[in-house]
């Protein structure tokens, strides 16, 4: 018996769906560069390595462009 299926109307609705979610994939890989460059950080302060301290700072601070790119895109698009 064929069953009735129901696609969704609207394709801006569809796109921003997906943009939403791939979005927060972003943001959660962004999360984990920031855990790991807070644990860099870290690592470094106990061991007086100045080289691992400034890889650990780098990642921290692309783990924050990265978990807020949807605001920074927002802002630059106005």
């Amino acid at each position: 018996m064929p069953s009735l299926v129901l696609a969704e109307s609207d394709p801006v609705r569809i796109i921003n769906n997906l943009s939403d979610f791939l979005f927060s994939l972003i943001r959660a890989v962004g999360m984990i560069l920031l855990g790991f460059g807070v644990v860099q950080v870290g690592l470094s302060l106990k061991s007086h390595d100045p080289s691992q301290r400034a890889n650990g700072f780098m990642t921290l601070a692309g783990g924050l462009v990265i978990t807020f790119a949807k605001e920074i895109l927002a802002l630059i698009t106005g």
